[in-house]
């Protein structure tokens, strides 16, 4: 029997390890998309020891770097073997305004340009069958979209980053909804999951009151194993075979509103992000 392909981004992370764990025990090849290889490797052996499952394989990517995203979907894609899950789940939360080679503001450029070109240039490696899912955050009901601020600065006005956080997690909410109708008729699922405030690096603030947020507000909220379980639901369960186009928290569907199933600004989006990744695709 063919092995079946796991694609896992942020793999590395707090719960892009747990989704990686659970991917592994459950059978899959994983390939484990890290930003250092040398971090990525020592996860996997860690992996390898705890699921007994040896087919783990790390590959670097700078997520800020379209051409480095583009060339990793390349050699993923040259391999000929069909992709069966993908997790789009790295992701960064600046602290200030700091751009990437290719013009974009950070966050919007790693949190969502990335995943929407990497995944756009794996899916003719998907079949029938095959689930996407992209890690959002309740952050997206703040989110807006101004455009062509949204990609070079992230918003109007000075940088903040919580801000400009939702705004690429409406921005990847909105993809997947799109992307869900196109992909359909193929019978590739794509869903967003939301895991919920998760202690992990990213909430870290790099200001004064550090220390007082670990102490008082960090044993309060979810560990990386609890955050990833709706996302491993979603890959995972027979239960969720066919669903698509949804948004999931804390293993259960979330309705959404036509506020952003039928967003104004969806095509909009869509047709700007096609136009920065041209050149990759």
């Amino acid at each position: 029997m063919e092995q079946k392909i796991a694609v896992i981004t942020g793999a590395d992370g707090g719960m892009g390890t747990e989704i990686t764990r659970a991917v592994a025990i459950a059978g899959y090849h994983v390939i484990m998309v890290c930003y250092t290889k040398e971090k990525g490797e020592k996860v996997r052996q860690e992996l390898v020891y705890q699921t007994g499952n040896p087919y783990l394989t790390v590959m670097q990517c700078d997520f800020s770097s379209l051409a480095s995203v583009a060339a990793l979907a390349d050699r993923i894609r040259d391999k000929n073997i069909p992709i069966s899950l993908l997790m789009n789940n790295a992701g960064v939360l600046e602290t200030g305004l700091r751009m990437t080679e290719d013009g974009l503001e950070r966050t919007v450029g790693i949190n969502y340009v990335a995943p929407y070109l990497f995944t756009r240039k794996l899916l003719p490696a998907m079949k029938r069958g095959a689930r996407i899912v992209n890690m959002v955050s309740c952050t997206y009901a703040i989110g807006q979209l101004d455009f062509p601020l949204f990609f070079e600065q992230g918003r109007k006005g000075n940088f903040w980053r919580i801000p400009v956080y939702g705004n690429t997690k409406l921005a990847l909410m909105l993809f997947t909804i799109e992307l869900a109708k196109r992909t359909k008729v193929a019978g590739i699922a794509v869903n967003a999951a939301d895991p919920g405030v998760v202690s992990t690096p990213i909430i870290t603030m790099h200001a004064w009151f550090d220390p007082l947020t670990d102490v008082l507000f960090r044993p309060f909220i979810r560990k990386p194993k609890q955050g990833a379980a709706t996302a491993i639901e979603l890959l995972l369960e027979e239960k969720n075979e066919g669903k698509t186009g949804t948004l999931n928290v804390s293993c259960k569907t979330k309705k959404l509103s036509k506020k952003y199933t039928q967003h104004r600004q969806m095509e909009e989006l869509w047709e700007e992000t096609e136009r920065i990744v041209s050149p990759w695709l």
